[in-house]
């Protein structure tokens, strides 16, 4: 719920519509729900936001496609909840304590889970245009074959 209600609040700063607000504050949800349970059983953030930004890429190319708004409507609200902020916060109060072996170890976690959340979100793309090229691209085949007049 809260996850829901922080990506609602960072898509009311961008300015996003009230519907895919909505829809994105879902996405986000869904996202952290999966990362934290994932986390939980397995112990690895890296897997556990890989697959959440995963998740978050392939259920915003679905619901950009229900609801007719462009992907990154939903997958910028999506992605909030996994961004680690407050990691990247701790490494900045290391340095000023003058702490820099522990500000090293927790900026490079900060650096690998930031990539995670690009891979997955790249990975969930690429595997989207592949299926949409395979998949349509058939589909729209069969379909050039009839057609339909008005009298």
């Amino acid at each position: 719920m809260t996850s829901f209600i922080a990506t609602c609040a960072f898509g009311i700063i961008y300015n996003i519509p009230r519907k895919p607000l909505i829809h994105g504050g879902l996405i986000g949800a869904i996202a952290w729900l999966i990362y934290f349970f994932l986390y939980q059983w397995n112990g690895n953030d890296f897997v556990a936001t890989f697959a959440a930004s995963f998740v978050i890429a392939l259920t915003s190319q679905i619901f950009a496609r229900l609801y007719k708004n462009p992907v990154i409507v939903y997958s910028v609200a999506g992605i909030i909840p996994l961004v680690p902020g407050g990691l990247t916060y701790t490494v900045m109060s290391r340095v000023v304590g003058d702490h820099y072996d522990m500000a090293i170890h927790l900026a490079e976690k900060a650096f690998v889970l930031s990539g995670a959340i690009a891979m997955g979100l790249i990975f969930a793309e690429v595997l989207y245009q592949i299926f949409k090229k395979n998949f349509f691209d058939k589909v729209k085949k069969l379909n050039t074959g009839v057609t339909f007049s008005r009298k």
